[in-house]
C-alpha cells in the first residue's frame, strides 16, 4: 500500500515524540528520525491552528537547505486550546495540576498541524478534535500527575493514559490527533504528494 508507493522516497520525521514514532511504525512507513531543537516561540496575535501551522513550519526551517530531491520531511505541532488560549506543556507538577484542573468539567480543543517539506515544495494541513472531561477531583488529578509525570505533553495529559480512561466523557474528531498525530491526515496527504 502506502509503503510500496513511498519506496522511492526518504521520509524524515523531525520529532522526539515516542508516540509519533509509534504511529508511523504502526502505519508501516519507513522513516528516519532527525532532530533540531528550536525555541517554540510564535507571534502573540496568532490563534488556534495558526499557532500550530506556524510552529510546524518553523520546525522545518533548520532542515530545508539539506533536503534532497526525494526527501519528505515531516514536522508537527500540537496545542490544547481552551477559552481562546493555548495550553502548552507544563513547566512542573504544580503547573500540570493547574492545567488539568482548568480542563476539568469542560470541553477543550486539541489542534495539530503537520508540515510536509520537500526540496521545492511545502504543504501544511491541520485538524481539530473536541475533548470533554468530567469533573475531576483534586485527588484524581494529583494521582495522575504524580504517577504518570505528563510534563512532555501539551495540556499536561495523555488521552491514552489513566486520566483518559477515567476522565474523558466525549470526543469529537480524531482520537489519534489527541494522542499526538492525526494519522488519517498524514496518510491522505502523503498519498496526495506522491500522486501529484
Amino acid at each position: 500500500m502506502l509503503n510500496d508507493k513511498l519506496k522511492d522516497y526518504h521520509i524524515i520525521l523531525a520529532s522526539a515524540s515516542p508516540r509519533r514514532h509509534a504511529f508511523l511504525k504502526a502505519m508501516n512507513i519507513e522513516f528516519e528520525v532527525k532532530q533540531h531543537p528550536i525555541d517554540e516561540v510564535y507571534p502573540k496575535e496568532l490563534k488556534g491552528t495558526e499557532i500550530t501551522d506556524y510552529l510546524a513550519k518553523l520546525k522545518a526551517e533548520a532542515f530545508k537547505k539539506d533536503l534532497k530531491e526525494k526527501d519528505i520531511l515531516i514536522t508537527s505541532d500540537t496545542i490544547v486550546w481552551l477559552d481562546g488560549k493555548a495550553i502548552e506543556k507544563p513547566k512542573d507538577e504544580e503547573d500540570a495540576f493547574r492545567m488539568i484542573k482548568s480542563l476539568s468539567n469542560t470541553t477543550h480543543q486539541v489542534m495539530t498541524s503537520i508540515c510536509f517539506t520537500q526540496k521545492n515544495h511545502q504543504k501544511v494541513v491541520n485538524t481539530t478534535t473536541k475533548v470533554t472531561f468530567k469533573a475531576l477531583t483534586d485527588e484524581e488529578i494529583w494521582h495522575y500527575v504524580n504517577t504518570f509525570k505528563p510534563l512532555d505533553k501539551a495540556g499536561a495529559y495523555g488521552i491514552q493514559e489513566w486520566i483518559g480512561a477515567i476522565g474523558i466523557t466525549k470526543i469529537e474528531g480524531s482520537y489519534n490527533n489527541v494522542v499526538g498525530l492525526p494519522t488519517h491526515l498524514l496518510y491522505e496527504t502523503l498519498i496526495n504528494i506522491i500522486n501529484t
